[in-house]
């Protein structure tokens, strides 16, 4: 797969108004890409444009929209092209995450995370892909999936079936365009303190429950940062590699996944017991 360098390369970037896109745009400008920047928040892409301008970046053009929206996806792309040309690197960053037990959730917690981390993705690559095959000057394109792109975790169902999904398109993506030199690189968090982690929707408990906010604390102490995270996924674009891991616990997990079932399977099992426990105990204390 071929590396890519970020030095004078057009770059379109989806939820850069926070987390890891904020910093992903932070550091590409800092190596002297020119952003294509996009976030469903106005406010928190503002400030991304503004932090970027502040340190000497370069923003080209930016807009605040719903990568669910296919219509609003294929305008921002028209405009998108017409602002800066050719399209080099498209980082899909922008997602959602929904979890829940499945008796639970119903058929809108499922859609939802659907049509953000798996459809969003996909209109954005469908609408600037083409593009890049017809300019004949190879790319990169890079997908951020998860660890709940790789393994059955507790509860994630809904999360899960999108970054499988996405995880899938990658997949086959990664050859279908190695033919025009684009390469395709997968990016598989696994805790990161964004602030995703503060809106994350567990279907049946309260948020604020003490509970909760106990086990999210813990999960925030051992999260990466989103500089760390986005620092990891642009040296795999520049090092042209297809698997990207931000932590090493997910790598971990992803070779015993391939080599060490058994002790895979064990895991799943004590995290699924542990995360039962914990929805059982909110659930208690807020029925109270």
């Amino acid at each position: 797969m071929p590396k890519t360098s970020f030095d004078g390369k057009t770059v379109v970037i989806t939820g850069a108004g926070s987390g890891i896109g904020r910093a992903a745009a932070l550091k590409a400008a800092d190596k002297s890409a020119r952003l294509l920047l996009t976030d469903v928040n106005a406010g928190g892409l503002g400030e991304t444009v503004a932090l970027v301008t502040r340190a000497g970046g370069t923003v080209v053009h930016h807009e605040a929209l719903d990568i669910a929206d296919v219509d609003a996806v294929a305008a921002f792309a028209h405009r998108s092209l017409s602002a800066a040309g050719a399209i080099d690197i498209v980082m899909n960053v922008a997602g959602i995450s929904t979890w829940g037990r499945i008796q639970d959730l119903d058929t809108l917690h499922w859609r939802d995370c659907v049509e953000v981390d798996l459809m969003g993705p996909i209109h954005v690559m469908s609408a600037f892909v083409p593009a890049m095959i017809e300019a004949g000057n190879g790319g990169h394109v890079v997908n951020v999936s998860s660890a709940a792109g790789l393994f059955g975790l507790p509860v994630h169902a809904p999360y899960s079936a999108a970054k499988f999904g996405l995880r899938g398109v990658s997949e086959v993506l990664r050859f279908d365009l190695e033919q025009y030199g684009i390469g395709v690189t997968l990016v598989c968090p696994g805790a990161v303190d964004t602030p995703l982690v503060a809106t994350v929707d567990i279907v049946g408990v309260d948020r604020d429950n003490p509970v909760l906010r106990t086990n999210i604390g813990r999960f925030q102490k051992r999260a990466v940062s989103p500089g760390s995270a986005a620092a990891s996924m642009i040296r795999g674009v520049e090092k042209g590699k297809y698997l990207v891991f931000t932590s090493s616990d997910i790598r971990a997990g992803w070779y015993a996944q391939r080599y060490a079932p058994w002790i895979y399977n064990t895991i799943m099992r004590r995290l699924n017991r542990r995360f039962s426990a914990i929805l059982t105990k909110a659930q208690a204390t807020q029925d109270a």
